[in-house]
C-alpha cells in the first residue's frame, strides 16, 4: 500500500510472533508473547497471546517470525494480516 493510504487509514497495530500453525488455506496462527508486570505483586511475567493471520501466498512457514498488522474481519477469527516474515525457522 501506499503511504497516502496508510496515512488515511490511521495507525493499526502490529505485532511482532511466531507462527504455531499453517495448516489453514492462507491462514496462519501467529504466538505473540508479550512481559507485563503483575497487576498485584508486580513481578514480570510472560503473557502469550495467539492470533489468526491472513497469509494471501501461504508463504509462512511453522517456526517463522513474523510481522501481523490489524485489519478489517476477514473470517470468524481473522482480523489481522501477514505483512512480512521478519525471519525464516531453521530446518534441519
Amino acid at each position: 500500500m501506499s503511504e497516502a493510504t496508510e496515512k488515511k487509514r490511521g495507525l493499526r497495530k502490529q505485532r511482532t510472533g511466531v507462527v504455531v500453525s499453517n495448516k489453514g488455506d492462507k491462514t496462519i496462527v501467529v504466538q505473540v508473547t508479550r512481559r507485563a508486570a503483575h497487576p498485584l505483586y508486580k513481578k514480570v511475567i510472560s503473557l502469550t497471546k495467539k492470533f489468526h493471520a491472513h497469509d494471501e501466498t501461504n508463504d509462512a512457514n511453522i517456526g517463522d517470525t513474523v510481522t501481523i498488522v490489524e485489519t478489517r474481519p476477514l473470517s470468524k477469527l481473522k482480523r489481522w494480516r501477514m505483512t512480512a516474515v521478519v525471519r525464516r525457522a531453521v530446518e534441519d
